[in-house]
């Protein structure tokens, strides 16, 4: 549908075009509180032909991105990018066209552009934000991300205000959507921190899912059973996925030692041993993946009473 627009509203541009000429050449006679009518025809159908040409060269320009850009996330910013450019140079060229004082107009819209900066400081400073998201990329459309005490994942960055679709909150837990909307005007980057949890170099995070055991639990049987359940649900993924992690850390200077199957960590409690399973998954699956494990290891655990006990009490 964009490049139809575009082609109709350059065919438009062109008879705008041809108005003029006719009637530059053939003029329109009377005036209109002392200012003459064809003088008004021209600027207004001059006005039209700009119009027009930046609406259509903006979606000519955009199908053509989009043609060759598969990627959502590129299309939704390229849409900005060019909605901005578009736009500025349209205003400009209607400006210069009414007033035919191309320098004249670059002096005033400098001093427009510098009581703007005094009058209008925060959203400036939320366009600058604009800016910095565009450039250094700390988050984009679809991510899964915290800003200051909001969650949740993005679903549109505009010039002015990230709107997220909330994840947790008051209403839910456990990394399940609320159904709520949270806009943050985006002057936040610019001074708050961004936790971004599925960045699109890398768009996993370590999990830990944790079984209370009694201290009469065989440790190396738990563990041991806890490690095979979670290498046949989702070893040879994660081990694909280490691959990734160890090449970004490669371009580094940070040394650590990664496992490629998933681990257990012990730790010790007063009334009873805790067992966390830590591997890795993406975000926006923790959840089903936690609760699948946990299935697991407690049906495997459930096959050997005698050997895996559970803590006896309320104080857990």
């Amino acid at each position: 549908m964009s490049r139809p627009l575009g082609y109709l509203s350059l065919v438009l541009a062109l008879c705008c075009s041809a108005g003029i000429a006719a009637v530059q050449r053939f003029g329109v006679g009377g005036t209109v509180e002392g200012i003459a009518v064809s003088f008004v025809l021209v600027r207004g159908l001059s006005i039209l032909a700009v119009v027009f040409v930046t609406y259509g060269c903006y979606r000519l320009a955009l199908t053509a991105f989009d043609r060759h850009t598969p990627d959502k996330r590129r299309r939704h910013d390229a849409k900005n990018v060019f909605r901005l450019a578009f736009g500025v140079a349209g205003v400009a060229a209607a400006l210069g066209v009414v007033t035919e004082q191309w320098l004249g107009l670059l002096f005033s819209l400098g001093v427009v552009g510098f009581a703007v900066t005094f009058a209008l400081q925060q959203p400036l400073f939320s366009l600058i934000g604009w800016l910095y998201i565009m450039i250094k990329r700390p988050y984009q459309v679809g991510d899964r991300v915290a800003i200051e005490s909001s969650k949740g994942d993005v679903v549109e960055v505009s010039f002015l205000v990230t709107t997220l679709w909330e994840i947790n909150g008051e209403l839910v837990s456990s990394n399940q959507p609320s159904g709520r909307i949270i806009t943050l005007p985006n002057s936040v980057v610019l001074s708050s921190h961004v936790k971004n949890y599925t960045r699109e170099e890398f768009p996993y995070i370590w999990n830990e899912l944790t079984i209370q055991v009694a201290y009469e639990t065989e440790l190396d049987y738990a563990t041991a059973t806890m490690q095979r359940e979670a290498d046949e649900f989702l070893g040879d993924e994660m081990a694909a996925r280490i691959q990734r992690y160890r090449e970004r850390l490669a371009e580094t200077p940070v040394e650590l030692e990664v496992r490629d199957r998933p681990t257990v960590n012990v730790v010790q409690e007063e009334s009873w041993v805790e067992l966390r399973l830590r591997y890795l998954v993406h975000p926006k699956r923790g959840q089903r993946v936690r609760n699948e494990l946990y299935e697991r290891i407690l049906g495997a655990f459930n096959d050997d009473p005698d050997r895996i006990k559970f803590p006896i009490g309320r104080n857990r």
